[in-house]
């Protein structure tokens, strides 16, 4: 991993950008954005990928791994993810270069400019929140700029170019960076502790969403459920702070929550109250939705028009999506990777599945997550899916610690008998096309690569001798 050097300035104007990482979910879409705007774009990743595919469509010059020759002599800046090794060799011939060699903050900032900026952040919900709040915009006839972290199915992209001075952004917190955008209003879905690799405490992740929301412009929009959002609003001291949840003493107040199939809500304001339906399914998605309602309404629409907006958004790619179904066993994949999420997922899919059984396709993502986190990853599985087959660890930006595999999850379940750890994908997809039946749901769950299993499943669920 490499941590982002912020010090580095960024150019006034920039002509042409190479990305290291360009198929990256939030890279592509910042990608995109510069695309849109007419600059030359160039870049690399490791492997090809839809987003590499439809970069090149678009008109970037994508190469396929990682190389020093790559970088082209005239680019004004290099963009790079800490999810790149410090060894990489295009990143080191640009700094041997003198090349301004920006984070995929920098970048973002770059491109924010002076607009009015609505940033989302918190360890779970962000993307899904923030494709609801952009989603709910465009059908209020409003003309955004965004980058996001996933695919807005309504709109069949991560990142766009509006006519508005507004610009919604998901504010990455993982390593600091989501503190250096000059925000507007800070929408905060959730304080749960995640990459204390990064913070080191507890304590240093709430200062750094107090620090977050304190300097939001005009307003701070935060939940009145989660403990540890609860925590960092009880510090807060800013002037318009509104709260949104299911507590009564919340601003925007989520209640009677329908869970069977898309759920659906009602949701009250200052004596006003409006009944949403979603076309997505998951109580997290209606806690969700109310915190883009609340967004909505500090940007100053009515309660009843940010209901109705809200209710057209569709989901975002890799959040609970359906990618086939054979033999009668619906296939999807869900982006979670930390066990709050993970439970989102299969409460969720539960919600939809009726008689039918969950068999969950688990990749633990990166070691130290594993290492921390296996033992409630074990019981989160294990209480709220039938079946789960465990792969190995998806190290991402990490090197691997010894003893630290897939194993660490699968030997954590008290029944033995409700998971198999099967680091092979080619066995492990038989594995769960052998336990599924009729009417079940197999659902990955990981924001690593295991969505590519997805057509071994569909294959082993068929019978295809080469699945």
């Amino acid at each position: 991993m490499i941590a982002p050097d912020l010090t580095v300035s960024i150019p006034d104007t920039i002509r042409t950008v190479h990305f290291i990482g360009i198929g990256g979910s939030g890279v592509s879409g910042l990608a995109r954005m510069f695309l849109a705007a007419g600059v030359p774009v160039s870049g690399s990743d490791r492997s090809e990928s839809q987003n590499t595919r439809d970069l090149a469509e678009l008109g970037a010059t994508v190469t396929i791994g990682h190389d020093a020759s790559n970088l082209p002599d005239n680019a004004d800046a290099v963009v790079y993810t800490g999810a790149i090794w410090p060894e990489n060799p295009e990143f080191l011939r640009a700094k041997q270069l003198g090349m301004a060699v920006l984070h995929r903050s920098q970048a973002l900032r770059y491109l924010i400019g002076t607009h009015r900026l609505v940033s989302v952040a918190g360890a779970h919900g962000k993307t899904t929140s923030t494709g609801m709040i952009v989603t709910a915009l465009a059908q209020l006839g409003a003309d955004p700029n965004y980058v996001n972290g996933g695919v807005i199915q309504a709109l069949g992209a991560s990142s766009g170019t509006g006519a508005d001075d507004l610009f919604v952004i998901e504010a990455d917190e993982s390593d600091g960076t989501f503190l250096t955008y000059d925000t507007s209003i800070a929408l905060i879905t959730n304080v749960d502790a995640d990459h204390l690799d990064h913070y080191g405490s507890h304590d240093a992740f709430d200062d750094a969403f107090v620090q977050f929301a304190e300097e939001a412009s005009e307003a701070v929009v935060i939940s009145s459920d989660d403990p540890g959002a609860v925590r960092v609003g009880a510090r807060l001291t800013h002037s318009r702070v509104l709260t949104f949840g299911e507590a009564e003493d919340a601003g925007v107040r989520v209640s009677d929550i329908t869970e069977q199939g898309p759920v659906a809500f009602r949701v009250e304001y200052a004596g006003r109250g409006a009944d949403v339906q979603l076309q997505v399914p998951g109580r997290h998605n209606a806690i969700n939705a109310t915190g883009a309602i609340a967004v909505l309404l500090s940007l100053g629409y009515a309660l009843s028009d940010a209901a109705r907006a809200v209710s057209s958004f569709g989901g975002t790619v890799r959040r609970f999506e359906l990618h086939g179904i054979e033999s009668g066993v619906s296939v999807y994949d869900d982006y979670a990777h930390h066990p709050t999420e993970v439970a989102a997922a299969l409460q969720a899919a539960r919600s939809v599945v009726g008689e039918g059984r969950i068999i969950a396709l688990h990749q633990p993502h990166t070691y130290s997550r594993t290492q921390l986190m296996s033992a409630e990853f074990a019981r989160t599985l294990e209480d709220l899916a039938d079946h789960t087959v465990v792969l190995d660890v998806y190290g991402a930006r990490e090197d691997p610690i010894p003893g630290v595999t897939g194993a660490l999850v699968s030997d954590a379940f008290d029944d033995e008998g409700r998971v198999s750890y099967v680091p092979d994908w080619q066995a492990a997809a038989e594995r769960a096309a052998a336990v599924a039946r009729d009417g079940d749901f197999i659902i990955t769950l990981g924001c690593g690569d295991v969505y590519r299993i997805i057509p071994q499943v569909l294959g082993a669920l068929r019978g295809d001798e080469s699945a």
